[in-house]
């Protein structure tokens, strides 16, 4: 196991600099100036700022962001606000993001497995009928639907709009940001949970004596729960640094309200602070799952090559 974890960190700097050369590409060519956004600049101002930034050319850039990247991940100041660097405002956001998204996931991941769970015990019946239901809602409607249909939930029950610091911040951008995860989870719970209930092992236990909710809820989860582990890294990741449009319509100062700006600023250096936190986020819960499936079912071998 220990190889294994070492293998996969080494491929870290590999995947982040693919990552890194592709945003840089796209944000490079991408239509708008950083330094003239909606408003004219002397030519000799533009001219130092670029000078400032290494931005006249694309290489001059990318050799001297890139190496101040790879060395001391220093993202250097923001190109629309200068006086800040990415560094300092992706550290006062990032909390942020992970606050709401950990309290979505929290959300998501019980009310998701319970309904899945559920749906598959009771077949055909209502609570079937509801899971599906929240599934295909969580599914088919954009996550900013939801957060504008709860904004105005929030403006007629007169919570808080806006801000952050209490629970009532937190709680109808967390509803928002969960919606789609669960409807995942509970989709994969129930498919997962039907296939083992028709397990031999189910009779066996239940031959034995094995009171029903033991053998589903202790026996039969623990296995069906590994299509839904699979699913956690790339949600986790996802949600743990939060929804750029929930955290927009809801004015959440975290990490996807600079992203946003960033991309209308034409913020070049912000944007790539942003995709490399998120993609060492999603290596990293990735990495944890795969850790975890050895957990969850010993008979996983994580580290098997597929050589005989």
């Amino acid at each position: 196991m220990a190889k294994f974890i070492l293998f996969r960190v080494l491929q870290f700097p590999l995947i982040l600099a693919v990552i890194y050369l592709l945003t840089f590409a796209l944000a490079w060519w991408a239509p708008g100036n950083p330094f003239a956004n909606e408003r004219k600049l002397d030519p000799l101002v533009e001219a130092e700022l670029k000078r400032r930034f290494h931005a006249e050319t694309p290489w001059g850039f990318l050799t001297h962001h890139g190496a101040e990247v790879a060395t001391k991940f220093n993202f250097g100041p923001s190109m629309a606000y200068p006086e800040r660097t990415v560094n300092e405002l992706i550290a006062e956001a990032l909390p942020v993001s992970l606050t709401l998204g950990l309290f979505a996931m929290m959300i998501a991941v019980p009310v998701g497995v319970g309904i899945g769970v559920m749906s598959a015990v009771r077949r055909g019946g209502l609570i079937d009928w509801v899971g599906l239901s929240v599934a295909l809602v969580g599914i088919c409607v954009p996550s900013f639907v939801i957060a504008s249909l709860l904004l105005g939930v929030a403006v007629w029950f007169k919570f808080p709009v806006g801000g952050w610091g209490t629970f009532w911040h937190m709680l109808l951008p967390g509803l928002a940001l969960s919606l789609l995860p669960m409807a995942y989870i509970t989709r994969l719970t129930r498919v997962s949970m039907l296939d083992t209930l028709g397990a031999d092992f189910v009779r066996t236990a239940r031959a034995k004596g094995l009171g029903r909710p033991t053998v589903i809820w202790k026996h039969c989860l623990r296995n069906a729960f590994l299509p839904v582990l699979s699913y956690l890294g790339p949600a986790a990741a996802g949600t743990l640094v939060g929804s750029f449009v929930v955290e927009k319509v809801f004015t959440i100062p975290g990490l996807g309200q600079h992203f946003v700006n960033a991309v209308q600023n034409r913020d070049r250096t912000l944007i790539l602070g942003v995709v490399i936190v998120e993609s060492i986020l999603l290596l990293t819960f990735n990495l944890l799952v795969d850790i975890a499936y050895a957990w969850v079912d010993p008979r996983i071998d994580v580290t098997a090559t597929g050589e005989s």
